[in-house]
């Protein structure tokens, strides 16, 4: 079955080509190998702000390149998520851009009942993080709390089930050989759209 999948880089840093790019890049191959569509953002390169207040959040008009995110987010069947930690989270470019993109009215509305009426329902989604500390570091003395929020808070509250994720840690100390093999596994994952 082909998937729609979008691949969106949450790495901070515009120019440099690094360990979340080339993440993507062997994402997206095996995505193509496996005969899916692809969509790629690389999101320090987009233009957009911080939002600055809840009547902004939930009235404000969203910046031209959001809209244009949020039109490839609605295409998606499959969003894979890429991005390194930094302390313990998400980094703020990251956040904010989610931010941006999943607004009331976008991604879910309010409903008395206090749980949302989910929007993007139907999609499944993949968080891919690098990090510098061992994986099993973070998800078991840390309790991947970044981690959990991103799955839980943001991604299943607007409807993305099933929310799948790899870490992969020691990044600085890993060898090629090694980081060789998250690229063979992250093909395997783009050729499955998983």
């Amino acid at each position: 079955m082909t998937a729609k999948i979008l691949i969106l880089n949450g790495h901070p840093d515009p120019v440099r080509k690094g360990l979340c790019h080339a993440l993507a890049d062997a994402y997206g191959a095996g995505a193509v190998e496996g005969g899916h569509e692809v969509r790629r953002l690389d999101i320090a390169t987009l233009a957009f702000g911080f939002v600055h207040s809840q009547a902004e959040f939930e009235h404000g008009s969203a910046p031209t390149d959001i809209e244009a995110a949020q039109a490839s987010i609605k295409w998606a069947s499959h969003v894979v998520v890429i991005f390194p930690l930094w302390l313990g989270d998400v980094p703020a470019v990251l956040k904010a851009f989610l931010e941006q993109t999943l607004r009331p009215g976008f991604a879910y509305a309010y409903r008395p009942s206090g749980f949302p009426e989910m929007f993007l329902k139907g999609r499944s989604a993949r968080i891919v993080v690098t990090m510098g500390m061992p994986a099993l570091v973070y998800r078991w003395y840390f309790r991947a709390h970044g981690l959990k929020n991103l799955k839980r808070n943001i991604l299943r509250f607007v409807g993305f089930s099933p929310v799948r994720d790899t870490m992969l840690g020691s990044v600085g100390t890993r060898s090629k050989e090694h980081i060789g093999r998250w690229f063979d596994d992250m093909k395997a994952l783009g050729r499955r759209a998983a």
